[in-house]
């Protein structure tokens, strides 16, 4: 379970991140990429200890793809603003179950967030955030669906909720209401690419991360 180096500059670090590592440290004590990304840039860099690696946003555990880190604190500052602005870019495939009726469409619903369970649910409560995903088929399986995916919005587990709540969990993701789970605790989704403009040259940039080479993702053609 190790990551991949997409892109690396001077104040940037872009990183496809397994399935089934966390971006940052939690209470279980378990190796991150944040972590693996100090220790990594140190020693490629040859620098003492530990290097700066800032976390400008996150992925679920069991999701994969791209991570933006930085190796500065100016560019952790901008981009952390950008994507808090929702300047930055982000597309995300997914494998779901079933078919959607739609073969595009456009999910807003309101999320309310319970940090016990750590989970989300639609709900129509006053303090339930909006949510708002672009979806698109892009291949149909015999059983499954590979969608693409657009946020407008970035809510706790939005993707996951949202495609649950319209009738097509993500395969694997027993906690949204998968028919069963992956041996390797992993779901059917993958943050596929990142556009955004640099923090400090202000170039457009634009990744994409290769899809897993396990599980379920053999099964599409990308």
């Amino acid at each position: 379970m190790t990551p991949t180096i997409v892109h690396e500059d001077n104040h940037l670090l872009l990183v496809n991140k397994p399935a089934g590592m966390l971006v940052q440290g939690d209470a279980t004590g378990d190796a991150c990429l944040k972590d693996w990304a100090e220790i990594d840039v140190a020693q490629r860099h040859h620098k003492p200890g530990k290097a700066f690696i800032g976390v400008t946003h996150r992925l679920d555990r069991p999701t994969s793809g791209l991570v933006l880190l930085t190796r500065t604190s100016k560019a952790l500052s901008r981009m952390s603003q950008a994507f808090a602005s929702r300047q930055v870019d982000k597309t995300y495939w997914a494998i779901v179950e079933g078919h959607p009726e739609q073969p595009q469409g456009r999910l807003t619903d309101t999320l309310l967030r319970d940090p016990k369970k750590n989970k989300s649910f639609v709900s129509k409560r006053p303090q339930a955030k909006q949510a708002i995903l672009n979806y698109q088929v892009i291949q149909s399986l015999d059983n499954y669906s590979l969608l693409e995916i657009q946020l407008e919005t970035g809510r706790h587990h939005q993707i996951r909720c949202q495609l649950a709540h319209m009738g097509h969990a993500i395969v694997g993701d027993v906690k949204y209401g998968a028919r069963r789970g992956l041996g390797d605790g992993s779901i059917g989704l993958h943050a596929r690419s990142l556009s955004f403009t640099h923090p400090t040259t202000k170039e457009s940039m634009a990744f994409t991360a290769e899809l897993p080479d396990c599980g379920m993702w053999g099964i599409v053609n990308p």
